[in-house]
């Protein structure tokens, strides 16, 4: 049995203090972009279950610049932990979608904020292109970088339900051209989407273990006011996962997860005002420790039914 400093699965925390020696936090920053899935370029609603801040509901103010977003959230940080280092992460909406230079100026601006170490950008498939590579190249000389790709569940059906807006042969094109260029990837799943169950889970995970992928992102599905999904919700198209059934199904998916694959989330926030539920997510750290303890106290561990999917 592996075991990551205290826990059975390969956790960033640990990932982070073996890479850069120490603790690293990670600084949420919203650079202003948009998303062609609201702009209208693929759709104007958006993914179904994304909040009206484009998934950036903890990120800094996007009217202030990025300079001042930082310094702000260190603020807020350095009066908890007083030593570390820092991720400058691009978190809302889509952000690699804008030119190469308001690109590159954005993340510029970032990296060079003191006792930046690394560089993490959350975007989509279908906006990773030559040029952007090119950028992320660049910088990855200078600084750590790892891209954030949203493929929420390999189920095509699903996908086409919560209007993902782009296929898995876009998500491999991205995966292998990130690869090719040494750029790591993470990618976003969802427990819980409409329609899935636990097998279609394993699916995504089973899917994503055959690529070169650095980090898995788990999130529970959560439902918040003035989002489309509302809808669903309310004609009964799906219910809220019980929080033992989520666990279930999350030490099911460590347990398949390949484990050199680093999980950098094993649950979700959401913010008190606009989440409908289910509440119990509320709880974070009564979640997580349920987490730990259901994979210590059945013997479980990240990568132990992996070769089930050989």
């Amino acid at each position: 049995m592996e075991i990551w400093g205290d826990k059975l699965y390969y956790n960033l925390n640990y990932f982070l203090r073996q890479k850069f020696g120490e603790k690293v936090f990670k600084i949420s920053l919203d650079a202003g972009f948009s998303c062609p899935n609201r702009d209208g370029t693929i759709s104007s609603g958006g993914c179904i279950f994304c909040s009206a801040r484009g998934s950036g509901d903890f990120a800094g103010n996007r009217n202030f610049s990025i300079t001042k977003q930082f310094e702000d959230i260190k603020g807020v940080m350095n009066k908890k932990w007083k030593n570390g280092k820092y991720i400058a992460y691009f978190q809302a909406y889509t952000n690699t979608y804008a030119s190469v230079d308001v690109l590159e100026e954005k993340y510029q601006e970032a990296i060079n904020q003191e006792g930046v170490v690394a560089l993490a950008i959350a975007t989509r498939p279908d906006c990773i292109n030559e040029e952007v590579i090119e950028l992320l190249k660049r910088i990855n000389k200078r600084k750590y970088v790892w891209v954030e790709l949203g493929l929420q569940t390999s189920n095509e059906a699903t996908a086409k339900l919560i209007n993902r807006g782009y296929s898995l042969d876009c998500f491999e094109k991205a995966v292998y051209a990130l690869e090719e260029a040494c750029i790591d990837i993470v990618v976003h799943t969802i427990i819980g989407l409409p329609g899935e169950d636990k097998q279609d889970v394993l699916n995504t995970v089973a899917y994503l273990n055959n690529f070169n992928i650095a980090g898995i992102k788990f999130h529970l599905l959560h439902l918040m006011k003035d989002t489309p999904m509302v809808k669903l919700y309310e004609t009964g198209k799906f219910r809220f996962l019980e929080m033992d059934e989520y666990i279930d199904i999350l030490c099911s998916a460590i347990k398949l997860l390949r484990n050199n694959i680093v999980i950098h989330r094993l649950t979700g926030d959401a913010p008190r005002n606009t989440i409908i539920g289910p509440l119990w997510s509320l709880k974070k750290w009564e979640v997580l420790n349920a987490i730990d303890n259901t994979l210590r106290d059945n013997g479980w561990y990240q990568g132990l039914d992996f070769s089930t999917n050989k």
